[in-house]
């Protein structure tokens, strides 16, 4: 019995993530362009603020709003394996998301002066679009979580290509001379999440009726035929700290993925923000590849899930084993290219006049595989309920991540952000490893 509904989960995961690597990755390619064309047509200064207030963005975002994303992915996924009904999950997700959104909106309008002046360097209209922008993702995310856990990744899919799509058309405005200077791209940033949503009406109205027409009580008879039943229970204080747990991660994940700019543009003086848009081109190669990593990410967690609910642990391992040959292969093949043409690809698509080394972009090509695993391992230790332990090693990594990027002595900031980033990375991905290895 195990051997065909393991064939049939895998193949079912596998569907799932190649329908959203094609929305993701052509949304990774327009996220690109957008950043591609910025840097054709803007100043160094005023490049390194558009890079800048993307940074800013998705730390706040991810690790607000990510984990009311996982949160319902996972929770909709335990619930559809155990045949339970209703419509709490998804209360108990929106009070803890509004909550999260009005924190953010409180906090960013007290630290206006700091945020305005230092990080966007006196930039009215960069601010405003910040604070517009992230309370817009609050919707988009708890859309992502709940198309996730319905396995409909077709429309997410959708959902981040429109996203991408719509801001990518800000830079071609202004690359085509419609418009003109950051602001003018910036504006793309806001319309993003917007359009994204068109989806969400169509796309979860249907649903959302079945599961209050659904039968509750079937929790009960679950119960009664053995299954775990604390699994299934979601209150508002359990779906909080495992989103308090996730949120951690998630602070350490964008440390990992934005701190290096904005530390190299707090620490460089002068010279900073331009600095601090070369460290953003040149981590663009780990963050790249998450783009399409999403695809995996949001398609795991939902199927990990599925398969331990229903005692399917040959499926659960296999998918882990076969998610983490790919990303090896994957990562060899982008160092490989990194060392045959990484400078010369990297000028041509950026410009300006910074020099990229050529062994440190295969250096953060093999870090960004070492990411990848752990992240991959990071969903296994979600879908296994144990977001607080693997929380614990994700915040030891960033802090060590972070300690390495401020120690004095070095001379080419750019060679020891890409140490710290694979150092970061090598220690996590050993950390989840061991985890996993304990299983449940």
């Amino acid at each position: 019995m195990s051997g065909p509904r393991s064939e049939a989960g895998t193949g079912s995961y596998g569907r799932g993530a190649a329908v959203l690597s094609v929305g993701i990755g052509v949304t990774g390619l327009v996220t690109y362009t957008y950043f591609g064309l910025a840097s054709h047509t803007l100043s160094e200064d005023d490049y390194g603020r558009i890079s800048l207030l993307w940074s800013a963005i998705f730390i706040i975002v991810s690790v607000l709003y990510r984990p009311v994303e996982q949160l319902l992915s996972r929770t909709i996924a335990d619930h559809d394996a155990r045949g339970i009904g209703g419509t709490h999950h998804l209360r108990v997700a929106a009070t803890i998301q509004l909550a999260l959104a009005l924190a953010y909106a409180v906090g960013a309008l007290a630290l206006r002066g700091p945020i305005e002046d230092d990080l966007f360097d006196g930039e009215t209209a960069l601010y405003w679009i910040f604070i517009v922008t992230v309370l817009a993702y609050a919707a988009s995310y708890f859309a992502r979580g709940f198309l996730a856990g319905h396995h409909r990744f077709g429309l997410y899919g959708g959902l981040v290509l429109l996203e991408s799509t719509s801001r990518c058309m800000f830079a071609v405005l202004a690359a085509v001379g419609i418009t003109s200077g950051q602001d003018a791209v910036a504006l793309g940033m806001v319309a993003a999440p917007f359009a994204s949503l068109l989806v969400v009406p169509w796309a979860i109205g249907r649903r959302l009726r079945r599961l209050e027409a659904a039968d509750p009580s079937r929790e009960l008879d679950a119960a009664a035929q053995g299954e775990p039943a604390k699994e299934a229970e979601f209150t508002l204080t359990r779906g909080g700290g495992f989103a308090a747990a996730v949120l951690v991660i998630m602070l350490a994940e964008q440390t990992f993925l934005n701190a290096g700019p904005l530390v190299v543009k707090a620490t460089e003086g002068a010279r900073g923000s331009a600095l601090a848009g070369f460290a953003f081109n040149v981590l663009l190669i780990a963050r790249a590849p998450l783009q399409l990593f999403q695809a995996i990410q949001t398609s795991i967690l939902p199927h990990l899930t599925k398969a331990r609910a229903g005692g399917q642990q040959d499926t659960f391992r296999r998918s882990v084993n076969v998610t983490l040959a790919a990303i090896a292969a994957f990562a060899a093949a982008v160092a490989l290219v990194m060392l045959a043409l990484g400078p010369w690809l990297m000028g041509v698509f950026f410009g300006g006049e910074f020099d990229y080394d050529r062994l440190g972009l295969v250096l953060i090509s093999l870090g960004m595989g070492l990411y990848l695993a752990a992240a991959t391992l990071n969903q296994a230790a979600l879908a296994r309920a144990r977001a607080r332990e693997a929380a614990l090693g994700w915040i030891a990594c960033a802090l060590l991540f972070v300690g390495l990027l401020l120690v004095p002595g070095f001379d080419d900031r750019i060679v020891q952000l890409e140490l710290a980033y694979v150092a970061g990375a090598l220690v996590l991905c050993a950390y989840l490893a061991l985890l996993y290895r304990r299983g449940d």
